[in-house]
Parts: structure tokens; C-alpha cells; sequence
């Protein structure tokens, strides 16, 4: 009897124990802790931290209010209507410059010539860049001089660019077809030829891939130089590396590169204007005709600014599906960090 009190006695103080040890861990904070806490994370400081960032931000969110969406919006509506610029009125008409849209043949002649541009310039764009990359990347003396000569093309004016250009690619006199004649290619007419205007388009472009470049160098410097010594180890060669190492660990980069250069690819104005559209009085060759610039010539020469609002419209649909396809379908052969296969 007294060992089963003993029994007792030691199971109910085991007992209070554990009940005093778990209402010691349970225990409530003080409130001056909690106060703490909270005014560090949900208090007064975060909204204050919140309050200077919105401040900081502020003017691109009115630049981005009043400039981009406000314009956009004012756009829509003006593409549902005949827009007269002297008299700032626009006359509802409902969607007859959307169908006007499928009637004209010039519209469907840009969108054939900027859609062909994109497939021929993006790859080619993705390819040099990614070149010159590489031959950076390799660099040991002098990589920094070189990074910066590389980089100049892209701060170059555009207007000195087509300048230049138009003197190369001069199907006479150019320096390009004298080139070529030296090692018994007889060059073509470049901005003459329709077979030849969009290629030379897209030399134009090459010129500036430097933005792309850097990107790209950006990924080939974060790829671990330790998966290079093991697959030479295994006996890999250069190819092999290139394919098996350098291209599933800079995919990410390539995939943004080819969003927004297919993108820009879309939007091509500067290049094709300046060699081809900017004097008036010579005909300019039905091949150079990209959507942008016939969006140009209908708002800003036949001032049919709801024709024209209705066609950016267009573009812009255009290139969301495509983005949405290419982020659909691109992004699973896309290697991440957090990946584990």
C-alpha cells in the first residue's frame, strides 16, 4: 500500500512537471516583446519603410499612369472611331477600322515582311551574340578593352549607323560587295534587290547585338567552372561541353533573350526608316514595308490616326500570343538553379 502511494505521489509530481515545463514553453510573450515584434514587422516602421518606397516609385508610376496606360486606353478608344487631328474629334464608326484591317493588302504585306524578318534575324541575333560571348568569356588579357569595344555599336546613334550602312551595303561602290569581289563573289544589290533588303536589314541590326551580349556573358561567367574539369575528365570535348554544360546552364538567359528580341524583332522601325523611307521622293521597295512603319505612314502622313490605332492594337495581340506560345512551350526546356533533374 505505501509503495503504491510512493507510486502516486512520484507520478503526479512527473506529472506537475511536465504540465509546469509545457506551460513554461507555452508561455505568452511579454507585452513589450509583442509590441516589439510587431511594430518591427507589421507596425508602424513597415508602413513607414512602404510609404518611402511608394514615394520613390512615384514618379514612374505617373510617368507609367499618365504616358503608357493612359495612352494605350485613349488609343483603344480612338480605334473604334475617324479621328480628326485639327479638330481633336473623334466620330464613332464601331469596328470598321478593325475590318478595314483584313480588306487592305498592305497591312497583310508588313505583317508578311516583319514576320519574316523576326524568323531570319532572331537566330541570327541569338547565334552572334552568343559568339562574342564566348570569345569574351575566353579572354584573359585585355577582356575589359575588348567588353568595351564590343559594347560602343550599341551607343552608337541610330542615325549614324544607317548612315554608315548605307554606304556599305551600296550595291556599286560599297565596301561589302568590294569585299566580296576580291575573293570572286560578285556581290548583290542590297537595297535595291527585294530578295536582298531584309538580310541587309538584319547586318544592320547584328551591328548592335552588344545588349544581348552582355547578357549572355553575364550567364557564361555564373556557370560553375567545376562541371568543365569533370567532363574533361570523362573525355568530353569542346562541342560536348558546349552542349551538354554551357547551354542547359545559360537556357534561362537565352529564353529571355528570345522573348525580347523576338519582340523587338516585331516592333523593327529605326533600321528599315532610315535606309529605306526617310527621303519620300524615291520609291522605297515594297520588301522594306514592316507593319511599324505603315503604322507610321497611316498616322503620321495620312493622319488616319483610328486606322492606325486599330493596327497597333493588332500588333500588340500579335505579339502577346506569341509570347505566350514561346513562354508556354519554351519554358520547360529552361534549366534553373532550384531544378534537381
Amino acid at each position: 500500500m505505501t509503495e503504491l502511494k510512493a507510486d502516486a505521489t512520484t507520478t503526479s509530481a512527473t506529472d506537475r512537471g511536465r504540465v509546469a515545463a509545457g506551460a513554461t514553453r507555452a508561455a505568452p510573450l511579454p507585452e513589450r516583446g509583442r509590441r516589439k515584434g510587431r511594430w518591427g514587422r507589421h507596425g508602424q516602421y513597415d508602413r513607414r519603410e512602404a510609404m518611402a518606397g511608394y514615394l520613390f516609385i512615384s514618379p514612374w508610376i505617373v510617368g507609367f499612369l499618365v504616358f503608357t496606360a493612359g495612352a494605350m486606353i485613349y488609343s483603344l478608344v480612338i480605334s473604334f472611331s475617324r479621328y480628326n487631328l485639327a479638330t481633336n474629334v473623334a466620330t464613332p464608326i464601331g469596328t470598321q477600322n478593325y475590318e478595314n484591317l483584313f480588306t487592305d493588302p498592305r497591312v497583310a504585306t508588313s505583317l508578311a515582311n516583319t514576320l519574316f524578318y523576326a524568323v531570319l534575324a532572331v537566330p541570327l541575333e541569338i547565334a552572334f551574340a552568343l559568339f562574342l560571348a564566348s570569345l569574351l568569356n575566353r579572354a584573359t588579357k585585355g577582356a575589359g578593352f575588348f567588353r568595351t569595344l564590343y559594347y560602343l555599336p550599341k551607343m552608337t546613334p541610330a542615325v549614324a549607323t544607317a548612315a554608315v550602312f548605307f554606304l556599305l551595303l551600296n550595291g556599286n561602290t560599297g565596301a561589302i560587295n568590294q569585299g566580296l569581289g576580291l575573293i570572286g563573289i560578285r556581290g548583290p544589290q542590297w537595297l535595291v534587290d527585294p530578295d536582298w533588303v531584309k538580310p541587309s536589314i538584319v547586318l544592320m541590326t547584328l551591328w548592335g547585338v552588344s545588349g544581348t551580349m552582355v547578357i549572355f556573358l553575364a550567364a557564361l561567367k555564373n556557370v560553375p567552372r567545376e562541371l568543365y574539369e569533370v567532363a574533361e575528365l570523362d573525355g568530353a570535348g569542346t562541342w560536348r561541353k558546349f552542349r551538354s554544360i554551357t547551354l542547359p546552364m545559360i537556357s534561362s538567359a537565352m529564353f529571355f533573350n528570345v522573348i525580347i528580341l523576338t519582340i523587338a524583332a516585331f516592333q523593327i522601325f529605326d533600321q528599315a526608316y532610315l535606309l529605306f523611307w526617310r527621303d519620300q521622293s524615291n520609291a522605297s521597295p515594297e520588301a522594306s514595308l514592316f507593319y511599324a512603319i505603315y503604322l507610321f505612314q497611316q498616322a503620321f502622313r495620312q493622319f488616319n490616326f483610328g486606322f492606325a490605332a486599330a493596327m497597333a492594337w493588332l500588333l500588340f495581340v500579335i505579339i502577346m500570343i506569341i509570347t505566350f506560345i514561346q513562354m508556354k512551350f519554351g519554358n520547360r526546356f529552361v534549366y534553373y538553379e532550384g531544378d534537381r533533374d
